[in-house]
């Protein structure tokens, strides 16, 4: 099957763009909300659930707009995206994720991004 892209974004309202940043780009900070651990060798990035490893690459980033990674055992066309945006009219930060899943996944993956944002935010004292 095909996987769609989708997009789906989050206000961030009263955190620091610094530690919002770091939250999306270190291991340190993935490791606080993303995965259970983080280990980052060159471009690889290990993220470990449950103590099993799932390896993306670092595709590209670009201080305080975007990082994009792309799972190795996924098709190559595919990646998951974190993208910082100014939201103008509240003053605080929208986080935009890009990802890819299956028509019928892409509910799951929604719920999923949901939760761990809600973990993240809570990282960060929202």
């Amino acid at each position: 099957m095909q996987k769609e892209k989708f997009h789906i974004e989050y206000i961030f309202n009263r955190v620091s763009k610094n530690s919002l940043w770091n939250s999306l780009t270190t291991s340190e900070g993935l490791a606080e909300w993303f995965a259970e651990n983080v280990n980052v060798k060159g471009k690889i990035f290990s993220f470990y659930w449950n103590g099993y490893p799932s390896n993306a690459e670092l595709l590209g980033i670009t201080p305080f707009v975007y990082v994009r990674f792309r799972w190795l055992e996924e098709d190559p066309a595919t990646y998951f995206e974190f993208r910082l945006h100014k939201a103008e009219l509240i003053g605080g930060l929208t986080l935009e994720i890009i990802d890819f899943a299956e028509k019928e996944e892409k509910p799951h993956s929604i719920t999923l991004w949901d939760t761990q944002v809600k973990a993240l935010k809570r990282r960060l004292g929202l």
